[in-house]
């Protein structure tokens, strides 16, 4: 370990030592690679690129209407945009911006037509909070070789800016007994949602920029609907109309698609909001480990509020400890946690537990079995996730009995 050296050693005698010894370090590490003191470098670009030392494990991975994020190589909580995960059920569509229009009509005094231009008069709100898709859990019959990205890469984070939809309903006039609202996207899918008002008066926006620039085509290009905290789906993109009515319009992805049977036969319908969750993104598969100090890194979010806390344990669930929150802890938002673990060498199974400000304890796989039945489908679950660290410092994920 390199040694600080203080002001009154640079100024004693024993100084020249430590500073030639310092000198002879940077000579030698000097050495080992290209000078680049010797000359200048590329100049100045328009965009800027990741440098050619670092290599993405596996990029977005695509998978026809869908790709993950890498989350074990992320660092932070903003996700840059190129990474962020994609979903969309007929391809994405090349919307013209100079062309572009958003209809609201229904239960409103004056139906009214804006363009991307009228949406960027209104004033702005920018803010931070997580997207995620309904499906996105593929661990259930998932084997050892499998990545964070894998199990739940369906999940990334920027900053929104938009006008907020509040804004938009007042400006034409909303009219005080309507209750819901049909989102119509202009896709070859003509993805539709019904979304209750109280959303769109609450912290609902319909978002033009991601991370300081326009949407990228996969998220929405030019406009979409966001919804805060909300299961992706209804983050209607290529937003095109807004119904504004007295009912929920009952379409195909909220009938036939995105429900949650029950084991008395019944199914949970609207299932906007998504429960704590939490994923450990190193060590995880396939990181291999040292016995000695290990700092367990991941993230965790609520599409309820705050994350309150993440409890971390490293004997496979049978005792649990506090992790530390990176802040700023922020609402409906990834968070970054780490606990600082002495591993002994012995192969063991670490996990990640989240809850949020309203009391919700991320669940067991066993326990949400119980709630939701063998009926279930893969929308909404949000388990316990765990990684085996063999006694050779491999690390796994953990193996779950079949659904």
């Amino acid at each position: 370990m390199t040694r600080a050296l203080s002001r009154r050693a640079l100024l004693t005698g024993a100084a020249g030592t430590a500073t030639a010894a310092a000198l002879g370090t940077t000579r030698g590490l000097t050495a080992q690679g290209p000078d680049t003191t010797t000359s200048p470098g590329p100049p100045s670009s328009e965009l800027g690129q990741r440098s050619p030392h670092v290599q993405l494990t596996r990029g977005r991975t695509p998978r026809g209407t869908s790709s993950r994020t890498p989350l074990q190589d992320l660092h932070g909580t903003l996700t840059p945009a190129d990474l962020h995960f994609e979903r969309h059920h007929a391809g994405i569509p090349d919307v013209d911006p100079n062309s572009y229009q958003l209809l609201i009509h229904g239960m409103v005094e004056h139906p009214i037509v804006f363009t991307l231009d009228d949406l960027k008069r209104f004033p702005a709100v920018s803010r931070v909070f997580f997207l995620e898709c309904s499906g996105n859990f593929m661990g259930r019959n998932a084997g050892p070789e499998t990545t964070p990205q894998d199990i739940c890469g369906m999940t990334s984070q920027s900053e929104w800016t938009g006008v907020a939809l509040g804004t938009l309903l007042r400006e034409a006039g909303s009219n005080q007994t309507a209750t819901w609202l049909l989102a119509e996207g202009q896709d070859a899918a003509v993805m539709t949602r019904s979304i209750p008002i109280h959303k769109a008066w609450d912290d609902a926006m319909v978002a033009y920029a991601q991370n300081g620039e326009p949407l990228r085509p996969a998220q929405g290009y030019p406009v979409r609907l966001f919804l805060p905290g909300w299961e992706g789906n209804a983050n209607v993109k290529w937003l095109r109309r807004i119904e504004v009515a007295d009912r929920p319009f009952m379409t195909r992805e909220e009938t036939s698609k995105y429900t949650d049977p029950l084991p008395n036969g019944t199914a949970r319908q609207f299932s906007f909001e998504f429960d704590a969750r939490s994923i450990i993104t190193t060590p995880a598969y396939p990181n291999l480990i040292q016995p000695g100090w290990v700092e367990i890194r991941g993230i965790a979010w609520s599409g309820r509020g705050k994350i309150s806390r993440v409890d971390i344990s490293t004997d496979g669930g049978k005792t649990w400890e506090p992790s530390r929150l990176q802040e700023p802890v922020l609402s409906k938002a990834h968070i970054r946690f780490r606990h600082l673990w002495k591993w002994d060498g012995s192969e063991t199974t670490i996990m990640s537990r989240a809850a949020d400000e309203t009391g919700y304890i991320q669940p067991s796989r066993q326990a949400l079995l119980e709630a939701r039945g063998r009926r279930a489908k893969s929308y909404h679950l949000n388990p316990i996730t765990g990684w085996v660290i063999r006694s050779n410092g491999q690390v796994f994920y953990r193996e779950e009995p079949r659904w």
